[in-house]
This record gives structure tokens, sequence and C-alpha cells, in this order.
């Protein structure tokens, strides 16, 4: 059976970084297209336990992590506080 061609793998963010550490030109690996992540402040939140039941329970019936329920409903409570300023 004849062997098919693969593609080269692209090279990971520690190798990528590995190359500019070697002073080597990394620019092939940039498109300059996406936008940039601010960085991630991580915070400290104290929940009531009723609370946190009604967070993890919804996560289950989302399929999805505590936290991304939680950044999920602050988003959107603070794009309708917005609304409602533009409202104003």
């Amino acid at each position: 059976m004849p062997k098919t061609l693969e593609s080269p793998k692209p090279p990971t963010a520690d190798e990528i970084a590995d190359l500019a550490d070697r002073g080597e030109d990394i620019s092939r690996f940039f498109t300059g297209k996406g936008k940039m992540m601010p960085p991630i402040q991580r915070v400290n939140v104290d929940f009531a336990l009723p609370m946190l039941q009604e967070l993890d329970e919804a996560a289950r019936n989302l399929n999805i992590s505590r936290q991304a329920v939680i950044k999920t409903l602050l988003r959107q409570a603070l794009d309708q506080q917005q609304l409602a300023r533009r409202a104003r």
C-alpha cells in the first residue's frame, strides 16, 4: 500500500519560543490576523451554598463547567447593564 504524504504539523508554542530564544526569525508563524486577548486576572469569589448548588445544577444541565456558567451569566448581566445605560 503506498504511503500518503502527511502535511507537517505546525510547531507548538513551546517550539516557537525555543526558536525565538535561539534568536531565529519566527515571524512566519504569525499572520497578523486574529485579536489579542487581554491577560487573565484570577479572582476569588465566595458563594453561599444554595447559590453554588444552583450553579452546579445549571452546569450539569448545560454540560459545561461551573466556571463557564459563572462567566456566561456574568457576561449576560454586564451586557444587560450596558444596554440599560445606553437606553437612558
